[in-house]
């Protein structure tokens, strides 16, 4: 085999935004999608490539997209979260995400990021290894991406207007989705059946996306291991397990082996939910299915866990750790220079049109973050005064027994649109610990422009002088969004080596919405190298 230097490419790929009427379980409905997919395209390049994504918006909402878990350095502008990093694309109107993959290889994933879009907008990002660079793992067969998603019958932004109006949650979903087909447990549904084709004795790596809004969602495959090798985009040790557990905004590459009796098999995915929180609980299945074996032998159906099952979850994280090689090392930053500890609370605030005269809310250390008018990123590079302000406060105002009885007097947060000011390349942890305000409920969440590292969780209260002595400061896993354990607390590293503003929230679409976020401003360095780059002509104006 000959081989080139390897150069960086440059790939184009080209994004119309359209309504396209869609049917799924009996019901047929306008949806937003990319080029008229649903999933959207996949964005395919290679570590070291140029990628640039031209999106125009042919339809009746403003639009940015997200490229989930890319690190975007000094390039805040391509980042996508509205009214963070930019303001959106306006209807007729186009802007092109160009952005470097630099350090990065594996499985990502894009989305809409304006309301709640993404339920429908999304699809995978496939990183490459290197020309020539290997997997670290056995090279598969062939691979294939599992897309987990939601689907409403009727039309999401209504439904979510009709909740917002009464100040409740919306309802929750008809069905999970593998690749946008629900699987033939549901009606209408036999036609919209994920399959994949083995072949006996070949491994194959499936690319595992959670897409949905709400929910996390443990996945099996009826018969089969699984043997994790990635997640977020980072190698990890590899194990073996029957099911994994997969936070929205998180990607699992395993792989599997077709080595079972020839036949045909269930993968399913249902919700793990171990709070008094409805969700939909109903299960989305595909088939696995080997070359030659007729379509009419009813497949084998997966154990899933309990919903409930905490056991099962809080055991799958714990075997989760980094690959930590010389060529894949962990750099848990061991020194910590600034010491963060934020609350996660639900409440509730007056609203005199609400139906209970209440609105349901989040908050981080009591703040329900207000979202600007302008793009921070624009207010903080061009230093326009009174878009936000850089008082994030560090702990919560007042310290409590966080994780004790439910609290349900005081439910009242604060309103505003506060940043947390860090300086470059300082070292931060950030203990999150979720809260009883009026239940507690396992959070997950993401850390826009930078990867991290799980050092520590636990359950119950945080204990600053006990709980780090148990920290992994070895080989803990690497991600870019973390689930914060129902009723217990996270802790995570990073270096703050990428200037700009940066978006922090829970990926729970109804908690982002109630303000369960917040963002660092991230300061500049001392060289033009360590500083957010000029943003690009096209730039969304506000």
């Amino acid at each position: 085999m000959l081989s080139f230097p390897a150069e960086a490419a440059v790939r184009n790929y080209q994004f119309d935004i359209r309504v396209k009427n869609v049917s799924r379980l009996c019901h047929a409905k306008p949806i937003i999608t990319v080029n008229g997919r649903f999933p959207g395209p996949t964005i395919y390049a290679r570590e070291g490539d140029r990628v640039l994504v031209n999106v125009k918006n042919y339809a009746q909402y403003n639009i940015s997209i997200h490229w989930h878990g890319l690190k975007q350095f000094r390039n805040g502008w391509a980042d996508g979260p509205a009214y963070i990093t930019q303001c959106p694309i306006k209807t007729g109107h186009s802007y092109t995400y160009d952005f470097n993959v630099t350090g990065q290889r594996g499985t990502l994933w894009w989305h809409a990021h304006i309301l709640w879009l993404r339920a429908t907008v999304y699809g995978a990002i496939v990183i490459m290894p290197k020309e020539g660079a290997m997997f670290p793992f056995p090279q598969p067969h062939r691979e294939t991406k599992i897309i987990l998603g939601e689907w409403w019958n009727s039309d999401v932004e209504t439904l979510v207007n009709q909740a917002n109006k009464l100040g409740l949650p919306p309802p929750t979903s008809d069905a999970h989705t593998i690749n946008g087909k629900p699987g033939p447990l549901f009606p209408c549904s036999s036609k919209h059946t994920f399959a994949m084709e083995v072949e006996a004795g070949k491994t194959y790596l499936l690319r595992i996306i959670n897409a949905a809004l709400n929910d996390e969602l443990f996945f099996s495959i009826a018969g089969h291991n699984m043997t994790v090798v990635e997640i977020d985009a980072v190698y990890t040790k590899p194990f073996t397990t029957r099911v994994i557990l997969i936070a929205p905004g998180q990607t699992t590459n395993v792989l599997i082996k077709a080595d079972q009796p020839p036949s045909r098999y269930f993968m399913a995915a249902r919700p793990f939910m171990d709070a008094p929180v409805p969700v939909d609980n109903k299960t989305v299945t595909g088939i696995l299915h080997y070359k030659g074996i007729p379509n009419t032998v009813l497949p084998s159906m997966p154990k899933l866990p309990a919903p409930n099952n905490t056991n099962v979850a809080l055991s799958y994280n714990k075997r989760l750790k980094s690959l930590n090689t010389p060529q894949f090392p962990a750099n848990v930053p061991l020194k910590v220079d600034r010491h963060l500890f934020y609350t996660i609370g639900l409440g509730a605030n007056p609203c005199s049109t609400c139906q209970n005269g209440t609105q349901l809310t989040a908050s981080l250390n009591n703040i329900t973050f207000v979202m600007p008018k302008v793009g921070l990123l624009q207010a903080h590079y061009f230093n326009i005064k009174g878009v936000f302000r850089t008082d994030f406060p560090d702990r919560p105002p007042v310290p409590f027994n966080y994780t004790g009885a439910p609290l349900t007097a005081n439910l009242g947060t604060s309103l505003g649109t506060r940043l947390s000011k860090v300086a470059f390349n300082s070292t931060i942890e950030l203990v999150l610990q979720d809260t009883n305000l009026l239940t507690v409920e396992s959070h997950p969440f993401h850390l826009h422009g930078f990867n991290f590292f799980i050092v520590g969780s636990g359950m119950g209260n945080f204990d600053p002088s006990k709980d780090p002595a148990k920290f992994n400061l070895v080989d803990p896993p690497e991600r870019n969004t973390v689930g914060v354990p129902t009723g217990g607390w996270t802790a995570i590293r990073f270096r703050a080596d990428n200037p700009g503003v940066w978006f922090m929230h829970c990926h729970l679409e109804l908690h982002t919405m109630w303000g369960l976020k917040m963002a660092f401003v991230v300061e500049n360095g001392k060289s033009p190298e360590e500083s957010i780059i000029p943003p690009p002509k096209d730039l969304p104006p506000c």
